[in-house]
């Protein structure tokens, strides 16, 4: 055991002097690796760092423990066809289907309308274009995570009263107010002045797009001024005091549902909903395929990386023939040698991998300082890049370490 730890401090000891005495050459070899790893290491903090923000972006747009029932309520694309045959066979959920559901269900599950249309809003002379209207009803905040930073959400007296009162997002206070509290001021939509009571908390972007542009008004105002649907959306969840968890309270409504619209037994919903774990099991089959299609990728600069080590360690071999032809004229076995040589290889290819990573981790958090964006290193990706990083060493050392190994050690004392 001792004679193996000495063989193995030797060539680890010559392998270091090798690569002190040709530094540059050794910084440039390893620079494929360092690129290499460092990529593997930020596409990875941005696949976790845009699926924790985009669970977070659903928690707060969409609610934890809410679902939504709509006659198509679908995460990601449709094509025309799947649409029209929705269109077909689901039946449109209306204001009657909602009292129905609450004289039901409702000492089980809590409801809420929820009707959305664009248009503009104007304060005095300026204008908030293309603004998210949305018609709900007083009990929302406590069906989804609708957070007011200041003022509150309007009563449900005000919204039997069909009072013109509103909750606004941010991005509408900050171009309406700059700044100033919104509370008590007096917006206009649809030539209808709003007196604004709350204002919802920061949502940041989703898909490219802000959420901090909507306008929460009582569904009974929304009716008035844009007018009846044919069609409303619908969400819920169940009341805390039931004890039921979502899927329960979905087994409840669809029951309810599948009664008032006497769908057959057996027969799929002629209704659609739409649950947080749908969209986030989504979220994760898109980042899923980001990195199966982008990781191997910037792997592939590990691969060139490995093939630089390669040449270079190739190049050794042929400056340091003559020192190998003295080693083994001295005993030293083809075992020796080779060991040297590999350690060699692997000593460089996981000094890049750690600079890779501590590069990668320091480009991560400056990102995130920039963009207001978590970029997340987790250990997944910490451990592929420094294992393939390890695995490139021996497997681009193996090659020059055998050839350097069986050199005749005549042929090589003649070498000059």
């Amino acid at each position: 055991m001792n004679a193996f730890w000495y063989k193995l401090s030797t060539a680890f000891e010559l392998a270091l002097s090798s690569i002190m005495a040709h530094k540059l050459r050794s910084f440039l070899t390893l620079l494929g690796v360092i690129i290499g790893v460092s990529s593997v290491v930020l596409v990875g903090a941005a696949i976790e760092g845009l699926g924790n923000y985009a669970n977070q972006t659903t928690s707060k747009a969409f609610g934890s423990e809410s679902f939504l029932i709509a006659q198509i309520a679908n995460v990601g694309k449709m094509t025309r066809k799947e649409r029209a045959e929705k269109l077909r066979v689901n039946k449109e959920i209306r204001p009657e289907d909602l009292a129905y559901l609450r004289a039901t269900t409702g000492d089980q599950m809590l409801y809420s309308p929820y009707r959305n249309r664009n248009d503009d809003v104007k304060y005095k002379e300026n204008t908030f274009e293309n603004a998210s209207i949305i018609g709900t009803a007083a009990v929302l905040p406590e069906i989804r995570e609708v957070i007011t930073t200041e003022g509150r959400f309007f009563t449900e007296q005000e919204e039997q009263n069909r009072q013109y009162v509103c909750i606004i997002g941010v991005d509408i206070a900050q171009k309406f107010f700059e700044g100033a509290s919104p509370i008590g001021k007096m917006i206009t939509i649809r030539g209808h002045s709003f007196l604004v009571v709350g204002l919802q908390e920061k949502l940041g972007n989703a898909g490219g797009r802000s959420q901090d542009g909507s306008v929460y008004i009582p569904d009974s105002v929304f009716t008035r001024i844009i007018g009846p649907s044919r069609s409303i959306s619908l969400f819920a969840r169940p009341r805390p005091e039931s004890g039921l968890n979502l899927d329960q309270g979905l087994d409840v409504v669809r029951a309810a549902l599948r009664t008032r619209f006497k769908t057959r037994p057996g027969a799929v919903d002629n209704f659609d909903f739409l649950t947080p774990d749908s969209i986030r099991a989504f979220i994760d089959q898109i980042l899923g395929l980001i990195g199966a299609v982008i990781v191997p990728v910037t792997m592939i600069s590990l691969v060139v990386g490995g093939i630089v080590i390669m040449n270079i360690m190739l190049v050794s071999v042929t400056e340091r023939t003559r020192e190998i032809g003295i080693r083994k004229s001295l005993g030293a076995r083809q075992a020796d040698i080779l060991l040297q040589f590999l350690i060699e290889a692997v000593f460089l290819s996981v000094l890049g991998g750690l600079m890779g990573l501590a590069l990668g981790y320091g480009m991560a958090k400056a990102l995130s300082l920039a963009f207001e964006v978590d970029l997340e290193v987790t250990p997944f990706y910490v451990f592929l890049s420094v294992f393939v990083s390890t695995a490139v060493g021996v497997a681009s050392g193996w090659y020059p370490a055998r050839r350097a190994a069986r050199l005749d050690p005549i042929e090589a004392l003649r070498s000059e």
